[in-house]
């Protein structure tokens, strides 16, 4: 099965009393593995409810493969959606529930019956044929769902928090089974979640929705070392953002944690806003990085690192040391940044 490449058109979708999706267009390669992510309220579930066809967007359009498919029903469109609660039918067996796409389009028992087989065995639930859903777990279910969405072959499969419901040490080995699927299937993936683990676990390319707007997207890697804004760092995981000024020498800027040196060069006085990731505050420093002296005023140990909370004054900071560190509550502690590891950011660090 081929992936198929998704265009969403300055898309907006208007409510009677607010706007949902405010200008949305993004382009989503065929074939890759894409992740649409934000807080609730920020409108990622009505952006897959409009890609799959469940709503029509006030304006703009969406195109699979170069086609308008706005006006499609979800029948008629190259998509298929898996719901968070799975949606499967608990009157039917596993294999009646896989084939009931085949089903419909009127396939042959025979060969929906191998088909069916064949899907089964792909998510690694091929005994489960003839079981029902009851019987199931959470992990075999979401499974289930996605065998029933791919044998219908869609150009574009839509992942509405499928991992939601699942607990923590499930959620991971489903991601890892997302992704052995992804790969074997080759077809598009569009996956919404607001958990930012899951995101980078899984995608390619994420795309951040703030109050119905792109705030930010890119590769995981680009947006958690090197987030466009102040929001987008903070909701990429865990961030210190604060303002400053540059500094004359145009590599450093003041800030009420101390002087920071920048990852380039900047105009002397210009205002700036810097993230800096909690793993990138060091003990000690000297130099333009140099923190100075914090009071511990919380530390967890969490296996593979201490995660502390550290004030000075009205200020405070999260930081993350390695497994070996022995910093503990009470204790003081002189931080530091390392070297190039403050990003500039836009908007305001609140």
């Amino acid at each position: 099965m081929n992936g198929a490449e998704l265009n969403v058109v300055d898309v907006v979708k208007q409510y009677p009393d607010h706007r949902a999706l405010d200008g949305v267009s993004l382009t989503v390669e065929a074939g890759s593995y894409t992740v649409i992510l934000g807080p609730s309220g920020s409108g990622k579930t009505t952006l897959l409810a409009i890609l799959g066809g469940f709503a029509e967007p006030s304006s703009g359009h969406i195109e699979v493969d170069g086609q308008d498919v706005t006006t499609l029903t979800p029948a008629q469109r190259p998509t298929t959606t898996v719901f968070q609660d799975y949606a499967l039918f608990p009157h039917m067996t596993v294999g009646q529930n896989v084939g009931f796409g085949l089903e419909m389009k009127k396939v042959g028992k025979k060969a929906r019956v191998e088909r069916v087989r064949e899907v089964l065995e792909m998510v690694g639930l091929g005994h489960t044929a003839n079981r029902h859903i009851a019987e199931l777990s959470g992990g075999q279910r979401q499974r289930i769902a996605l065998a029933r969405a791919l044998i219908v072959e869609p150009r574009v499969l839509l992942l509405d928090e499928p991992l939601g419901a699942l607990d923590l040490k499930l959620r991971r080995q489903m991601q890892d089974e997302l992704t052995r699927i992804h790969r074997s299937v080759g077809t598009t993936f569009v996956h919404v979640t607001h958990d930012q683990e899951e995101s980078m676990s899984l995608a390619d390319n994420i795309v951040v929705l703030r109050d119905g707007r792109i705030e930010d997207m890119g590769s995981p890697e680009r947006l958690y070392l090197d987030p466009a804004t102040a929001f987008s760092a903070k909701f990429m995981g865990d961030s210190n953002v604060v303002s400053g000024t540059v500094r004359s020498d145009g590599t450093s800027a003041d800030t009420p944690w101390g002087v920071v040196a920048l990852p380039g060069s900047s105009s002397a006085g210009t205002p700036v806003t810097l993230s800096i990731r909690p793993e990138h505050l060091v003990e000690g420093s000297s130099g333009a990085g140099n923190l100075g002296e914090w009071e511990v005023m919380e530390a967890h140990f969490l296996g593979q690192k201490h995660r502390l909370i550290v004030r000075r004054g009205e200020h405070e900071l999260l930081v993350s040391l390695p497994q070996s560190s022995n910093v503990r509550q009470g204790d003081s502690i002189v931080l530091g940044v390392d070297a190039h590891m403050a990003k500039l950011v836009k908007g305001d660090p609140s």
